[in-house]
Order: C-alpha cells, then sequence, then structure tokens
C-alpha cells in the first residue's frame, strides 16, 4: 500500500503562460518527495553561502543585491540561528509557495531564504517586471545548484501571469503560503484553496513614518550621510515599499531651523541621484489638490518639485488614504512622541526614527500599545530584512515544533 507521504501531485503541463527561471516539471514532483530539513541546517546555510559568495562577485553593481548577499553569508547567518536556541526540534512544515510583490526587486531573494532556513521546500513565483537583480540572483543560485544539486528539490523559481490553475495547484502542494503584494493581491490568491494543515503569512498593504528630533538634525557632524539615510528609505524604492516614510513627524523646540537644514541636504542628494519624470510630478499635484480638498494643509515652498511637503495641522487616521510616492510627504511637527497615536492603526508597519532612544520607544509602545508599528527602526535601516517581519516570526510560522518526553 502506498504510504500517504509518497504521494506526488503530478503538475499539468500544459501550462503555456508558466515559465521556469529555476527548476522544470520534474523539479516539482521531486520536491514533493524531498523530506524537509531542520532549521538552521548545515545544508542550508552552505548552500546560500554559496549563493552570497557568487553575489558578491557579480552582483556588484546593485547595492540591493549585494546586500541580500552579505545578510547570507554564513557568519552572519550563524548569527542568526543563535536567536532559535532551545531544546524542541524544529522541522521544515514541507513546501512554501512564495508570492512575492512586482514592485521590489530583491524581496523574492528574502522570503526564498527565510524558507531555506526554516526548512522547507520553496516554490516562488518572481517579480512579473523585468529587474536585472533578479536574473544576476537566478543565475547566482542555478550556478549554487550545479555545485549543490542536493539542494535542487528546495528550490523552484518560475514566473506567470495572474493564471488561478497555476495558483490553485501551487496552492495545493504547500504546507505555507506566503503572499507579499497588498490587499487585492491577497484577496486573489486567496481563491486558491489550501490544504487543511497548510498555514498561511500575508504582507498585506501597509504604510510607515518617520519621527526626527530637531536638536538631534542639527547637531548631527554629518548631515550628508544622514539625508542618504533617508534617501535609502524614501526614493531609493520611489516610496513603493511599505517600510517608507510617507510622514514625517518632528520633536523638539528648533524644527524651523532643523526641517530647513535636513531638507536642503535631502533636496541635494535627490537632484543628484533621482529621475522625477512628467507624470509623476502630475501625479504628486493631483494627490496635493486632493488632500488639500478635504484638510487644512498648506504647501510648504520649494524651487521644484523633486520634493513636496505638505505641513498639518494635526494627524487624522485617515491621513494615508491620500498618500502618494515620488517624493510627497506630510510633514507634522508634534508636541511629544504619544501624537503619532492616531497613524498607529493595524495598517502602520514601520517607525524610523532619528534622535530618540530605545528606551522612550519601548515606554512608548508599553505605556499606550498601539493597533499599529511591528518594528522601530533607526532612519536608514527601514528596508533592511529581518526574519521577523510584520509582527511575523518567519522561522517559527514556516517551521513545525517536534515534542519528545
Amino acid at each position: 500500500m502506498q504510504k500517504l507521504e509518497d504521494v506526488v501531485i503530478p503538475m499539468p503541463q500544459n501550462f503555456d503562460d508558466l515559465f521556469f527561471a529555476i527548476g522544470n516539471y520534474q523539479s516539482l514532483e521531486e520536491m514533493q518527495k524531498a523530506q524537509p530539513l531542520p532549521i538552521f541546517s548545515e545544508q542550508s546555510i552552505e548552500f546560500l553561502n554559496l549563493i552570497s559568495s557568487i553575489l558578491l562577485k557579480t552582483g556588484k553593481a546593485f547595492s540591493d543585491v549585494v546586500t541580500f548577499a552579505f545578510w547570507c553569508r554564513k557568519a552572519a547567518l550563524l548569527k542568526e540561528k543563535a536567536n532559535y536556541v532551545s531544546n524542541n526540534l524544529r522541522l521544515g512544515r514541507g513546501i512554501v509557495f512564495h508570492s512575492t510583490p512586482s514592485n521590489v526587486p530583491v524581496n523574492f531573494a528574502f522570503s526564498f531564504a527565510a524558507g531555506m532556513l526554516a526548512g522547507n521546500k520553496n516554490i516562488i513565483r518572481l517579480p512579473a517586471k523585468d529587474f536585472e537583480q533578479v536574473d544576476i540572483i537566478c543565475r547566482a543560485v542555478n550556478e549554487a545548484l550545479e555545485k549543490l544539486p542536493e539542494m535542487k528539490p528546495f528550490v523552484v523559481m518560475v514566473r506567470y501571469k495572474s493564471t488561478k490553475d497555476i495558483t490553485d495547484y501551487f496552492s495545493s502542494i504547500c504546507s505555507s503560503r506566503i503572499i507579499w503584494g497588498g490587499d487585492e493581491t491577497i484577496s486573489h490568491i486567496r481563491a486558491s484553496a489550501l490544504p487543511p494543515r497548510a498555514n498561511e503569512i500575508t504582507f498585506a498593504d501597509r504604510y510607515s513614518f518617520a519621527v526626527l528630533n530637531a536638536e538631534a538634525v542639527l547637531k548631527t557632524e554629518n548631515i550628508k550621510q544622514l539625508a542618504q539615510n533617508f534617501y535609502n528609505d524614501t526614493f531609493f524604492s520611489d516610496q513603493n515599499a511599505c517600510t517608507s516614510p510617507r510622514v514625517v513627524v518632528w520633536l523638539g523646540s528648533k524644527v524651523k531651523e532643523a526641517q530647513k537644514y535636513f531638507w536642503t541636504a535631502v533636496h541635494q542628494l535627490v537632484e543628484e541621484k533621482y529621475n522625477l519624470s512628467a507624470v509623476q510630478t502630475i501625479g504628486k499635484l493631483a494627490a496635493f489638490y486632493n488632500v488639500a480638498s478635504v484638510k487644512e494643509v498648506n504647501l510648504c515652498p520649494s524651487q521644484d518639485n523633486l520634493i513636496m511637503r505638505i505641513s498639518l495641522p494635526s494627524l487624522d487616521a485617515d491621513l494615508m488614504e491620500y498618500k502618494y510616492n515620488s517624493g510627497f510627504f506630510f510633514e507634522y511637527k508634534a508636541q511629544n512622541l504619544e501624537d503619532v497615536l492616531p497613524l498607529c492603526s493595524l495598517k502602520c508597519q514601520t517607525m524610523t526614527y532619528y534622535g530618540i532612544s530605545q528606551k522612550e520607544i519601548k515606554q512608548f509602545m508599553c505605556n499606550y500599545r498601539p493597533q499599529g508599528i511591528d518594528r522601530a527602526v533607526s532612519l536608514g535601516k527601514s528596508m533592511d530584512f529581518s526574519l521577523v517581519w510584520d509582527g511575523y516570526d518567519l522561522i517559527g510560522e514556516l517551521s513545525r515544533v517536534v515534542c519528545i518526553d
């Protein structure tokens, strides 16, 4: 009699929209037979470290690729492993189906790495948009698989249009499903059923804000670096990432002086590095008129449209309904940190900060326990990936505990 774990669900080979960047139809069948690994297994760490070493040679032209390569070095992964020391045995859940966002080039790689470190086999739907970073990483993974062929059942990377039959199939064979990409994407993919014991992690539409202490900004010894950190959080992703601040909240008594000092440095950097199209300019103007029609706001004077700052008399719970990208910022002078509470809904993800102590932030979180804010990070680090993301411990969510008494 055939054992249940030996049953393989073959994939129909008539999916014309399906393109394999890594693996093939046979890989999907082999994947279903392969056994999951313990979390932070030697095999997973060696495999990711090999990918890292390849990317540090081939991906130098892209800072986000280099960031990923440094993140999955063996030394860095062993530090992550130390956070999961336990007497319990943890194994991967099985197959993880990752549906990754179309507008963030390297997100898929971090999602894949998290699935690997949790001991799983991984099907990754790559971004729909063409990014050179994606191609570079896929070539590195393929090169690593040639050197470590035993890892081939642990990774398949594909591209396809929004074809429900394909999503149905991948969902039917997975033990965990990760959906990156917003509320509409989540709703669409959830039309594809999961097996009864499968779990799901969703990264819905979120927004973020920054809190800056005016006196600290004025005292900074390197305003160019501070501006670069802000640029990395915002303009680098064109504010398309959920982690990108939409609102800049100022604390302190010398806000006007600090604003001039800070925004002058940011503008100089944006002028050097950022390309603003006519469509984006019109979009920002339309967004401003939209919010100005319902709220008492002021457009801060500027020499051009590279940065649009909208001064607010108050922070309202519905403010993010009027957000935009391409260098579009709401700005508010607060009396204290508690003033940000109207922003802290369930949709609030990250608070970046400068000139505020971790002790102050912890006290604020403990005293007020806002529904939102899943992470608070220093300015410039909003896009730094962590195995705890959006309030989820990815290793915990993507593995299972084996109790041995």
